[in-house]
């Protein structure tokens, strides 16, 4: 099944630890999200990026989702990620097997995260 779910970010808490002059900027951050439509629920996620020189960047996370898919109650982690450079993004993401709870128990899946926007294509045992 597809769906396709809003999301607002409610918090971001990011640090660098490691910076080159005029070269890779690494930091990692602490992100939370409310989401609404076909997913509502929140989520807290542990960010690693990677911003470059010349347009290029990007991202790994691992979320944690708490809420109701398809008003199927439980938990489960995402784990999804970017990359952008000029030719465009490449976006790429999974549900972690065996990480849903609840309702959602037997979840699995993929998803893309892009820009307030979270597809998933999933199944559910």
């Amino acid at each position: 099944m597809r769906i396709q779910a809003q999301f607002e970010v409610t918090g971001w808490d990011e640090s660098a630890y490691d910076e080159v002059d005029g070269e890779a900027k690494l930091s990692r951050a602490t992100v939370t999200k409310e989401f609404s439509g076909a997913l509502e629920g929140r989520s807290t996620a542990a960010v690693l990026m990677a911003g470059l020189v010349e347009g290029s960047a990007g991202y790994v996370a691992s979320e944690k989702v708490d809420g109701a898919l398809d008003g199927r109650k439980g938990t489960f982690v995402l784990q999804h990620g970017a990359t952008m450079s000029p030719e465009g993004p490449v976006f790429f993401g999974h549900v972690v097997p065996g990480t849903g709870t609840g309702e959602l128990r037997g979840l699995r899946g993929t998803v893309k995260v892009e820009h307030g926007l979270l597809t998933m294509d999933y199944d559910v045992d």
